[in-house]
């Protein structure tokens, strides 16, 4: 039986705000609810009025500049309830040379979430990937223990209040199970990730903090990795609020046992969410994949649902116009729910059909 635990952190945090009263949910969800039966056209709700019905956020891996094309502002303005910087906040954007800063582009998310009563979920303080080369080549004056402290104090300082999640260490693991052997493995040891932890709280109490990987959403050795890690990581007393899967995901290749897995680390008395969801297709996608896709978000959702504390599932991009995928996965696409002339796929249906069920039944 899984070892249950009290949560690791008894201080009060922000409450889970969805940006919508429960009323303003009941219209939308009366006329979903009662199409078939009086053949009236439906109604349907975006995806966060949708995530809201069952309790959780509707979220966007998004990037800036936000408002160049006014149908993709319009629909990440409308359709979810948290935003996800894709690369604004990571540290080679933000501190390219030691000491000096560069905000624009995360002030720009963070504007614009506030600006449609969005959740901001920061990404990322502490990763391997996307260092600025005065890290990455060790050319940074100072311990690197004191460096990494000084730009995760820094940025969540900065951002206090404003952020929700934090991602503070992203994908620490490798595929094995075991640590991966970045520079900040090298120089500070496994106690790195602890310390990052310490000081992201430090410096922004109220934000709930998340360790995220990939390849992490069934059972097997890299999330039993990652089990045995958060669960010392808790024996230690280090204040860690959650765990992030990321889900890219190929289609039809959905673990049966993620809601196993995403339970095991709510049993330890964290929060869990899905972070960066994707499903990508060998090319050109058919209309029998483009169906096996829409399941596959729908099981996404319903992995998530079906444990209580699953706070929400984040989208990496809405759009096949602007994916990160084609260029990392040669040959592979059509990955998100809406298509490269931004209309939806029966993938957004899946989406939002998954949440009303949760949240309606």
């Amino acid at each position: 039986m899984t070892d249950v635990r009290p949560p690791s952190r008894t201080r009060s945090r922000r409450a889970l705000a969805v940006g919508i009263a429960a009323g303003a949910l009941i219209a939308p969800l009366l006329a979903y609810g009662h199409a078939a039966a009086t053949d009236t056209p439906r109604v349907d709700p975006p995806l966060r009025d949708a995530a809201a019905s069952s309790g959780r956020f509707a979220g966007l891996g998004v990037g800036s500049p936000l408002n160049d094309d006014p149908t993709y502002t319009d629909i990440t303005a409308t359709e979810f309830s948290s935003l996800t910087p894709g690369n604004e906040m990571k540290w080679g954007t933000v501190e390219p040379v030691q000491g000096q800063f560069d905000w624009s582009g995360a002030d720009e998310v963070v504007e614009f979430a506030q600006a449609h009563d969005q959740e901001v979920h920061g990404h990322t303080l502490v990763w391997h990937s996307q260092l600025p080369g005065w890290v990455e080549n060790g050319q940074y004056e100072g311990e690197l223990l004191d460096v990494m402290t000084e730009h995760v104090t820094t940025e969540a300082s900065r951002y206090a209040g404003q952020v929700a999640r934090w991602d503070v260490v992203n994908e620490p693991m490798n595929e094995d199970g075991t640590l991966r052997n970045s520079v900040f493995l090298q120089e500070i040891g496994e106690s790195y990730i602890a310390e990052a932890f310490r000081a992201a709280d430090a410096a922004d109490p109220d934000a709930k903090l998340y360790i995220n990987d990939y390849n992490t959403d069934g059972l097997g050795a890299k999330s039993d990795g990652l089990y045995d890690l958060v669960s010392s990581l808790l024996d230690q007393g280090v204040p860690i609020d959650g765990v992030g899967f990321q889900s890219h995901l190929i289609v039809g290749q959905v673990p049966g046992d993620m809601r196993e897995n995403l339970q095991r680390f709510a049993d330890l008395g964290l929060e869990v969410a899905v972070t960066e969801l994707d499903v990508r297709i060998e090319m050109p996608a058919d209309d029998a994949e483009l169906a096996q896709q829409a399941s596959d978000f729908g099981a996404v959702v319903d992995a998530c649902t079906a444990v209580s504390a699953c706070i929400g599932v984040t989208v990496w991009g809405f759009t096949d116009a602007d994916s990160w995928i084609p260029g990392t996965f040669p040959g592979y696409g059509a990955a998100h729910p809406w298509d490269e002339n931004y209309q939806t796929k029966p993938a957004h249906d899946a989406i939002r059909d998954a949440f009303l069920a949760a949240g309606t039944g």
